[in-house]
């Protein structure tokens, strides 16, 4: 892999703080967060329930979900079991939807240079059976069927 000729000399030039990576970095900066945002792509939209398949802390998951809400990836969505009190079910924006490639790719990086054996997950296409490959365009369905922020 080589840059193009303006980029080679990287005297020349600096991201400094534009950089896009770094923003994404700072946004995602802890395994919690990540965890988090990967257990919201599998379904999980209560707080007990991403203590218990994350098996953090409380106050661990709690900061995660502040950070990813007000980064605009989170949105917290009021909910009420008859007899109980009311409380808050967490769901990824459109800006959080947008992720799933990013996960999954990092996903099929760790499959392939991290995993002693087979992958513990497999991803596939729901149209075609068919495994997601990274070279694939991955195109993110949103759910209509239901409102969602």
């Amino acid at each position: 892999m080589e840059f193009e000729e303006a980029l080679q000399d990287r005297v020349q030039w600096s991201m400094g703080e534009g950089c896009s990576m770094s923003k994404v970095l700072d946004l995602l900066s802890t395994k919690t967060a990540f965890q988090v945002v990967r257990e919201l792509f599998f379904g999980t939209t209560r707080f007990e329930d991403f203590v218990e398949r994350i098996g953090t802390s409380a106050p661990a998951v709690s900061r995660a979900l502040k950070q990813l809400e007000s980064a605009q990836i989170v949105v917290r969505v009021p909910y009420q079991e008859p007899g109980r009190r009311a409380r808050d079910e967490y769901r990824l924006t459109e800006a959080g939807e947008d992720l799933l490639p990013v996960f999954l790719s990092l996903v099929q990086w760790g499959d392939t240079y991290l995993q002693n054996g087979p992958a513990p997950l497999s991803f596939v296409d729901a149209d075609t059976d068919g495994p997601l490959v990274r070279s694939a365009g991955i195109q993110i369905r949103r759910n209509t069927s239901s409102k969602r922020h």
